[in-house]
């Protein structure tokens, strides 16, 4: 089965679906950076790099599935939470638009979990309808990436569209387990990273983590609140945010000092691939897009719920 991908961003849905079984036909995303990962990774997908709002699909773009992870600032508690008052949030309606051009194919849409209750639960029943008018039937769960097999809190909403009552009764979302792995099976310890990671000894930083690092199995990072540890050896969700505030990105402790973990560390807490790595872009842009993407291991356990349901 062959997959459109929108707001494609780096391409974790993707690889998700990739390692599923599926086939990616092609992909859309409008950010430079994020588009010039994408492309480094997968030379030879092809890409529209431009704004979705220009994006009108034609015959040979026809596919099985469509997968969007579509803008969850206007709907996340870390956000504005306007909604589809913000203008990124009425791009839903363009995912809605290309649906129809495309004879209606299954949807598999990501969100924040809080997309369910913002706005009261209005704003959720209103993608409910428009998916509901359309012919479609829906399934959707709050699935943590903990339980997955990768050792970060990631809740978010999954919710797949079928054309097929038929398909839809029989889906069932993947059940987790308790993760048996810690951050220190994504993070090499043993390995010096370069100075830039590294926080000056004696510095302000430094005196404030120091003293608050109790316990060298966790992971920590500032808040509104002052140094927040993570719990069983379990990474907090890691947000766009690092690419603009440099003291949003988690700090660990290794055989060297304390530091940030690395761009490539944030992906290995994420499930990709050790083959996926960054091009030549700047570092804030790298964090930035770990922030942004999901959760491998967990599109690819709903992925492959799908193709064996649809199949």
């Amino acid at each position: 089965m062959k997959i459109g991908s929108l707001f494609s961003g780096i391409g974790g849905i993707d690889i998700g679906f990739l390692q599923a079984g599926f086939t990616v036909a092609w992909a859309n995303d409008c950010d430079p950076q994020a588009c010039k990962t994408y492309r480094f990774n997968f030379p030879n997908i092809k890409l529209y790099e431009m704004d979705i709002c220009r994006y009108n699909p034609t015959e040979p773009d026809h596919v099985d599935v469509i997968t969007a992870g579509f803008p969850c600032q206007p709907f996340s508690i870390c956000g504005s939470q306007n909604g589809f008052s913000d203008k990124r949030g009425v791009l839903f309606f363009e995912i809605m638009r290309i649906a129809d051009m495309l004879n209606h194919p299954i949807f598999f849409l990501e969100n924040v979990a809080n997309i369910t209750d913002h706005n009261d639960g209005k704003t959720f029943n209103i993608i409910h309808n428009e998916l509901s008018e359309r012919g479609y039937f829906i399934r959707y769960a709050i699935m943590d990436a903990c339980r997955y097999g990768i050792p970060q809190h990631r809740t978010r909403m999954y919710l797949i569209a079928f054309k097929n009552e038929r398909d839809c009764n029989a889906f069932l979302f993947p059940l987790g387990q308790d993760c048996e792995k810690n951050i220190f099976d994504c993070i090499d310890r043993t390995h010096k990273q370069d100075e830039k990671f590294y926080i000056k000894e004696g510095s302000a930083t430094y005196m404030q983590l120091i003293s608050a690092m109790k316990d060298p199995a966790q992971i920590y990072r500032f808040s509104d609140f002052g140094v927040q540890s993570g719990k069983n050896g379990i990474s907090f969700t890691l947000k766009a945010n690092m690419g603009t505030w440099r003291n949003r990105i988690p700090y660990i402790r290794d055989d060297y000092g304390i530091r940030m973990i690395t761009p490539q560390e944030c992906l290995a807490l994420q499930g990709f691939p050790e083959n996926f790595v960054f091009p030549s872009i700047p570092i804030a842009s790298a964090y930035k897009q770990c922030g942004n993407t999901v959760a491998v291991p967990v599109i690819k356990a709903i992925a492959k719920e799908m193709l064996n349901t649809c199949m």
